[in-house]
């Protein structure tokens, strides 16, 4: 690597939100040297959260979602092109195109992909789609806008939530159908998740929990008609949404030598990434939905995050490790956060709900759907979910810096605390759900593929 860390060539694969971000962090932080940026869509950065709101309302097309830039960041931008290796040792990123691009620092932003229905034949029936990418949300809010008689949703996580949502806003019929005991469970536990349920079938949604789709019918004619449910009934429908989580974009870097697996790229703090024997490597970054990297206030478990705010601040720490030397790196130390609109509620968390044991309603009350829910787990507070009460989060976000004892005392934002007792959050295992969490705990280590041979005498 270059001495000089302010110059020499950098090469970002991931022409995402954290691609961009981390390209203009570049040049904040004084690069001068040469930045390619390495896109698979044939399309510059372009803002996901609209895609399964405003587009699939009508209120905004696909094409209008592209990610301002705060500044050129004078890239060579490859847009439509697939990274599809590297090479550690020579400094190298292998395109699909047959071109290599040297570098001196590398950052891995590739990002997620929807997970496609199991079954590739079913999954290529006219009307099934998934929502990852703006083509995804331009043919299906063209289909929503026709007027099916009926959607399906397979998937009750965020995403399947608020196409559901977007589907009665626009007076279709719905069915949601979810493995779990109820929608959003796997990210907001048991006691939230039944308010979930509550306003699925408030506005009109046909709530099937407790099963699974096994099968995808068509006409003959390669049009989607209708699914089996593992409890034996069907349901008619001419279009399908598989809502099933999502996929970290890591194959390209299966032969690299890096500590990448199902669960992303594994980092440290500084977004430094591991190899595959838990060196962490002085070249190689990870950003984004594709990263993996410990966070002390969460016992230093490995996190998986697919957040907006997390691939904006983790960008930013990257760009800014890249370019100065260790004792001026900084770490990536920032609280998890999200948010979601669905059925006329604002819901947002800070901290990460998995991560916890029991909960408490702080303020407001399940009854009149204004509420925060705090988490804790063993005695300290680590996430809190508001409903409608958002102005309550920061003061939740400093009890979680602060490791502050769980059930939280009296004095909470504008009023005392709720007398309510503290419950188990029953967070259940992410293999009973339809859906994939937003956010996962994936323990303390890298990911292995090998096995280590001890050195012979």
């Amino acid at each position: 690597m270059r001495d000089d860390l302010k110059d020499g060539r950098v090469v970002v694969v991931g022409a995402s939100l954290a691609g961009l971000r981390a390209a203009e962090g570049l040049r904040d932080q004084g690069f001068t040297g040469s930045l390619t940026v390495v896109g698979d869509e044939p399309h510059p950065p372009y803002d996901r959260p609209p895609l399964s709101k405003q587009v699939l309302l009508g209120q905004a097309t696909a094409d209008t979602t592209g990610l301002p830039m705060r500044r050129d960041p004078e890239a060579d931008w490859r847009f439509g092109v697939r990274a599809c290796g590297v090479d550690l040792l020579a400094g190298q990123v292998r395109l699909e195109d047959g071109e290599s691009l040297p570098y001196d620092r590398l950052l891995i932003a590739t990002g997620t992909r929807a997970r496609p229905w199991p079954n590739p034949e079913e999954g290529a029936l006219d009307g099934v789609f998934t929502l990852r990418t703006s083509e995804d949300a331009r043919g299906l809010a063209e289909r929503l806008a026709a007027g099916p008689e009926r959607v399906l949703v397979i998937g009750g996580g965020f995403t399947g939530s608020e196409i559901a949502s977007a589907c009665r806003e626009r007076g279709l019929a719905v069915t949601v159908a979810e493995r779990g005991p109820a929608p959003l469970v796997g990210a907001l536990g048991g006691t939230l998740s039944k308010l979930a349920a509550v306003m699925h079938r408030n506005h009109g949604v046909d709530l099937r929990t407790g099963v699974t789709v096994t099968a995808l019918h068509g006409d003959g004619k390669g049009a989607f008609t209708g699914a089996q449910l593992s409890d034996g009934t069907r349901v008619d429908a001419d279009v399908c949404v598989v809502a099933l989580g999502a996929v970290r974009n890591v194959e390209w870097l299966a032969e690299s030598g890096l500590a990448a697996g199902p669960r992303g790229v594994a980092c440290d703090a500084g977004c430094r990434a591991f190899t595959m024997y838990g060196i962490v490597t002085d070249d190689v970054f990870v950003a984004g939905d594709v990263s993996r990297f410990p966070h002390p206030l969460f016992g230093y478990q490995m996190l998986s995050l697919e957040h907006w705010g997390n691939a904006v601040e983790q960008a930013a720490v990257a760009a800014h490790n890249m370019v100065n030397p260790g004792p001026l790196q900084r770490p990536h130390l920032a609280i998890p956060t999200f948010w979601s609109t669905q059925f006329g509620l604002n819901i947002k968390s800070v901290g990460v709900p998995t991560y916890s044991d029991h909960v408490v309603i702080a303020q407001g009350s399940l009854e009149a759907r204004r509420l925060v829910m705090v988490y804790g787990y063993q005695g300290r507070v680590t996430a809190a979910v508001t409903v409608d009460m958002a102005k309550s989060l920061d003061y939740y976000r400093h009890m979680i810096e602060t490791a502050a004892p769980f059930p939280p005392p009296p004095g909470a934002a504008d009023r005392a605390l709720a007398a309510d007792v503290p419950v188990p959050s029953d967070v259940p295992d992410p293999s009973v759900l339809s859906h994939g969490p937003s956010v996962a705990l994936t323990g303390y280590l890298p990911d292995r593929r090998l096995a280590v041979v001890p050195p012979t005498r």
